[in-house]
């Protein structure tokens, strides 16, 4: 069989789905990547008629390249049935005269739910294909989202230890707590002293510990990740992309074969590459408008090429944006470079070394085509929350907020008509007190307060999970010191061995 999946940083090899997932990582340090994704075109008509679930199948077949059709089905349907607050997983919402996709209806109120509801029943039968019986160690570095989703999606699945990794007091109050109170008999919560590309970094670092893993395997444990680093987070957000296009053409609001735009909200460039795939497989997208908060790294290799790391970090009220090295910005660099993997590790090496690299003029070209940035500071994401409140009556979070801002500036400058999807990532009662002070431009003295002044304001009732919280007092937080954090998770196995 020829498999689908090659490295980022050696173009040379090749891997399966399963193991692709399984590894995380690959042995070289680069990411997993498909091959080529123009050759698995998929034809927009087939699916216009179908469900979520079923275009989910019809998207993952394209990615899962060893998983048999019935295998599919069983993951997908077990994900998402009777398990989101909505029929169809995601939500459209007409806003002005562009449509917000809601992705935040899953069991931790925000968008990685959509993927860490189908990652967990993944990573069983990767193991069984590669004959692999080692409990799997799921280490994740979260700057807020991806842990809670992460740890709801694999707490107490029999074989697994999640370790999960947060920046201390750099994410929301209710997302802290929504980790801290997640009860599971296998799950591992942890502040990091640091930011969340300290946690990310440290996580990488474990997993290229050849020695460290060699260890592991001789006492039967595999390491693996839930971030977007696993191919397998990755994948089942192209499916949103699909869905949203096929629900606007059947309402009549743009017509089959019409070009969008797409607006991202993104800090580690996951969620806007999974547009990045759609487009490649024969989605008719114009735009991919990348929105970044003040830590706007993204913005200016978007605009100029030059990927550098080297600024200040900013505490944000959209924390989980608040990153400066983009993880999966390597998959879209093979890309860009043609899958020239000595390309690639050239600018990681320079990332790695100097704090920086620079694409050529070609490759800079051909970045344009596909995406343009834009950033909002704190001001504007709270200006445009209170905006968006008075003129529509719609409450939204502080990262959607940053997307709209950002949609607003790329009007100006344009002047593009094209229909425009906006990517509304996280329930606004992930953020209550940030999100109530910049409507009612008055300070709130507690979490609570902001949640019952939300609830009036909304007309969405609060999350059940969300609700469930404030009657549960949340623990202290185990906070590590960043030396700590591999010797830590070393004592933590062997005690679960012991």
């Amino acid at each position: 069989m020829q498999y689908f999946y090659t490295s980022t940083r050696n173009s040379k090899c090749s891997y399966s789905f399963s193991l692709s997932v399984l590894k995380g990582i690959s042995d070289d340090g680069g990411l997993f990547v498909p091959k080529d994704l123009s050759k698995k075109n998929l034809p927009i008509q087939k699916l216009l008629t179908k469900s979520y679930i079923e275009i989910a199948y019809d998207v993952l077949h394209v990615f899962a390249d060893d998983f048999s059709d019935q295998e599919l089905v069983n993951c997908i349907s077990s994900a998402y049935t009777e398990t989101f607050e909505t029929n169809e997983v995601v939500e459209l919402t007409p806003i002005g005269s562009s449509t917000l996709l809601e992705l935040y209806h899953g069991p931790t109120s925000a968008f990685k739910d959509v993927a860490l509801q189908l990652l967990p029943l993944f990573m069983p039968l990767c193991a069984n294909k590669n004959d692999i019986h080692n409990e799997i160690c799921i280490l994740t570095a979260t700057s807020g989202d991806t842990g809670k989703a992460a740890l709801e999606g694999f707490k107490n699945k029999a074989g697994v230890q999640i370790f999960c990794y947060y920046p201390n007091q750099l994410v929301s109050k209710m997302q802290e707590k929504q980790m801290l109170t997640t009860k599971g008999k296998n799950t591992h919560v942890y502040a990091v002293e640091g930011n969340f590309d300290d946690c990310q970094r440290i996580v990488k670092e474990i997993f290229n510990d050849e020695p460290l893993n060699l260890e592991l395997l001789k006492n039967k444990i595999q390491l693996s990740s839930a971030n977007s680093i696993n191919i397998g987070r990755l994948c089942p957000q192209v499916v949103y992309y699909f869905y949203s296009y096929c629900k606007l053409v059947n309402s009549g609001v743009i017509k089959l074969n019409d070009k969008v735009n797409f607006v991202v909200p993104t800090g580690n460039f996951g969620n806007i590459l999974a547009g990045y795939y759609a487009k490649c497989l024969g989605l008719p997208i114009n735009k991919l408008i990348c929105a970044s908060n003040e830590n706007n790294v993204l913005t200016e290799f978007i605009q100029t090429g030059h990927y550098n790391k080297k600024r200040d970090f900013h505490k944000t009220i959209s924390p989980s944006m608040d990153i400066l090295v983009s993880s999966n910005v390597e998959r879209y660099l093979f890309e860009v470079v043609n899958h020239n993997s000595d390309r690639v590790n050239e600018l990681m090496n320079c990332l790695s070394a100097t704090g920086e690299y620079k694409l050529d003029s070609e490759e800079t070209k051909r970045l344009n085509d596909d995406f343009t940035s834009y950033y909002a500071n704190d001001d504007e994401t709270k200006d445009t929350i209170r905006n968006i409140y008075n003129k529509y009556e719609k409450v939204i979070d502080p990262h959607t907020a940053v997307a709209m801002n950002c949609y607003e500036k790329y009007q100006h400058d344009t002047k593009d008509s094209t229909h425009t999807i906006i990517l509304s990532t996280a329930s606004p009662y992930k953020f209550a007190k940030d999100v109530v002070e910049a409507i009612l431009k008055k300070e709130v003295t507690s979490q609570e307060q902001a949640l019952l002044e939300l609830s009036s304001l909304n007309k969405e009732s609060m999350p059940y999970n969300l609700e469930q919280l404030l009657h549960i007092d949340v623990q202290n937080p185990t906070i590590l010191r960043q030396k700590e954090v591999k010797s830590n998770l070393i004592n933590e196995l062997e005690k679960k061995h012991e």
